[in-house]
C-alpha cells in the first residue's frame, strides 16, 4: 500500500527548468548556444556519467562548494552577447528568482496530507534560498542536499529520506523531472513518476494513491 510522496522542488513544484532558465538567459543577456554547451557538459557529467569523477555541480549540491565560489566559476565559463563580463555576485539568486511556484502542485500536497499520506521534499540545492514560508502545511519532512551533504542520485540520500519519513521504499512514490534520479529511487522499490506537466503528474498520483488530489 502506498503511503508517502517524495517530491523534488525545482522544475516540479515550480515552473519547468527550461522555462525558468530561458527567462534568466534573456535577462542576463547570455550567449544562449554557449550556455547550453557549458551546462550540457556539466549536467551530463553530474547526472548521466557517474564514472567520470566529480565536478563543481556535485560539490555545490552537497554543500561542499559555496554559492559564491560556484557563481565565480560559472560566470567565468559563460559569455554575454555584448561581450561584457557576467556579474558573478548574486548570479544564483537571479537565476532562481525565475522559478515561480506552481499552485496546483502545492494543492496536491495539501490534499495528499489531508488524505493521510506522508510528504517529503527531496531537493538538490544550488546554494539557493528556498521559499519556505508555509511549508509546514505541505511537508512532513524536508531533505535538502546541501544541508545534509548528500545529493540525488546517490543511494544514501534516498535511504536518508525514507528514514526521515518513516516508510519503506515500496510504500512511497517519488516525483522528479530528472530520469537519473528516478532510476536511482526505483532501486529502493520506490515508484517513480517522471514529471513533465502538473496536470499529468497529479492525474498519475491520483491513480497510484486512489484518492482525489485537487
Amino acid at each position: 500500500m502506498l503511503k508517502g510522496v517524495l517530491i523534488d522542488w525545482g522544475g516540479v513544484l515550480t515552473v519547468g527548468l527550461a522555462e525558468a532558465i530561458a527567462e534568466w538567459i534573456v535577462a542576463e543577456n547570455l550567449d544562449e548556444p554557449h550556455y547550453r554547451r557549458v551546462m550540457r557538459e556539466l549536467i551530463v557529467h553530474a547526472y548521466d556519467n557517474p564514472g567520470a569523477g566529480e565536478n563543481t555541480i556535485h560539490a555545490l549540491e552537497r554543500g561542499e562548494m559555496s554559492g559564491p565560489d560556484f557563481e565565480r566559476d560559472l560566470a567565468a565559463r559563460l559569455v554575454t552577447t555584448d561581450g561584457l563580463p557576467l556579474v558573478a555576485e548574486g548570479l544564483l539568486t537571479r537565476m532562481f528568482s525565475r522559478f515561480h511556484r506552481i499552485e496546483p502542485m502545492y494543492e496536491m500536497l495539501r490534499e495528499a496530507r489531508a488524505a493521510g499520506l506522508r510528504t517529503c521534499l527531496l531537493s538538490n540545492s544550488w546554494a539557493n534560498e528556498y521559499p519556505r514560508e508555509g511549508w509546514e502545511e505541505f511537508f512532513d519532512e524536508v531533505v535538502i542536499s546541501g544541508e545534509i551533504g548528500m545529493r540525488k542520485p546517490e543511494p544514501r540520500i534516498f535511504e536518508y529520506a525514507l528514514g526521515r519519513i518513516g516508510l519503506a521504499g515500496e510504500e512511497c512514490v517519488f516525483v522528479d523531472d530528472i530520469e537519473a534520479n528516478i532510476a536511482a529511487a526505483r532501486r529502493f522499490g520506490i515508484v517513480g513518476v517522471h514529471h513533465r506537466d502538473p496536470e499529468l503528474t497529479i492525474s498519475e498520483l491520483e491513480t497510484l494513491f486512489q484518492v482525489p488530489l485537487r
